[in-house]
């Protein structure tokens, strides 16, 4: 097995499902030649050619719409926007078409595409480089929104993206594409979508949390074992839809729960987590759900990009504060 990073895990899975499938497609700006703007398609070109590798013009409503058309004619599209940022012009065809085919046809005509994005901070951008609008998907009926931590989970849960007879919005942390390398097998393995993953187990405060956050979080999680706390963490991975039962099992344990994410905070996806605890999870908690998230306010400048994600500092404040209410 190779160690790869995140981006190289995406580029690996698009290729496998490629190789294993001819109706799978791979369609964007630039995905073609320069292999992407991240160079998540690298190589694509070369190896399937143009009928299977297609660069498209700067639109991404006509990106979304060909994905469609593709899709419902037995198809496998696996397109690319090249920044989360752009993708507002493409929203008309994944609301309006996308996620209601099935419903629309009475089960005739299916959706088979994948959406890929890069999401969040990463490379200090200015405007709408940077942003993390994964509860805008997550509220569209009829979509999957996935989000990957990690280079195999990238691989495992690009390959179920593709095999899913439904639309699928997957988003790609930005900061996690070269962080770290990991091995990774090209065995063709798809990971379960609408799952949690326990990232690691405890018994006094559950951190949930999803994307590239999980660093941070995790970071946080072995600050509070050395003061004798122990912190499960779970990254939710398929937001939508949501694997419910493994978070509240885990606050169950634990009765406490600090929800983080990258997100602005006011109608952020830690908000519709924490309505499902007290929902359903009420009597299991010690404490108030705590959220740690990015601030209420348009992407700062570049060079405050640092102070605009949640820190280890700050979800360390919101678990001790958690685990120590009274």
């Amino acid at each position: 097995m190779a160690e790869i990073t995140l981006v190289e895990a995406v580029a690996m899975a698009q290729a496998r499902a490629m190789q294993d499938d001819p109706s799978v497609l791979v369609l964007g700006e630039d995905v073609g030649k320069d292999g992407g703007v991240f160079r998540a398609t690298e190589g694509l070109l070369a190896r399937f050619g143009p009928e299977r590798v297609r660069d498209t013009p700067l639109a991404e409503g006509l990106i979304a719409g060909m994905s469609v058309g593709l899709a419902a004619q037995g198809f496998r599209p696996v397109a690319e926007i090249q920044f989360m940022g752009f993708v507002y012009p493409a929203v008309d065809q994944i609301v309006n078409h996308a996620s209601r085919l099935r419903n629309r046809t009475r089960g005739r005509l299916s959706c088979p595409m994948v959406l890929r994005m890069p999401m969040g901070t990463g490379i200090k951008a200015p405007e709408h480089h940077s942003e993390s609008m994964e509860a805008m998907f997550a509220h569209m009926p009829g979509l999957r929104v996935v989000i990957p931590s990690s280079p195999s989970k990238a691989y495992g849960l690009l390959l179920a993206a593709i095999r899913d007879p439904d639309p699928v919005i997957f988003l790609e942390p930005t900061r996690l594409y070269r962080a770290v390398k990991e091995e990774v097998e090209d065995d063709g393995e798809a990971a379960e979508l609408d799952r949690c993953f326990v990232l690691r187990e405890g018994t006094d405060i559950t951190l949930v949390t999803w994307g590239a956050m999980t660093r941070e979080t995790l970071a946080a999680a072995d600050a509070l074992a050395l003061d004798g706390i122990h912190a499960e963490v779970i990254d939710v991975a398929t937001i939508k839809p949501l694997d419910e039962e493994t978070i509240l099992a885990s606050v169950g344990k634990t009765g406490r729960c600090v929800i983080v994410h990258e997100a602005a905070l006011t109608g952020g996806f830690g908000g519709e987590i924490a309505a499902r605890l007290a929902d359903k999870g009420l009597l299991s908690l010690t404490a108030p759900v705590r959220r740690v998230a990015g601030w209420d306010t348009v992407m700062p400048l570049p060079r405050m990009e640092d102070m605009y994600l949640p820190s280890v500092a700050r979800i360390l404040r919101a678990a001790r504060e958690t685990v120590n209410y009274q």
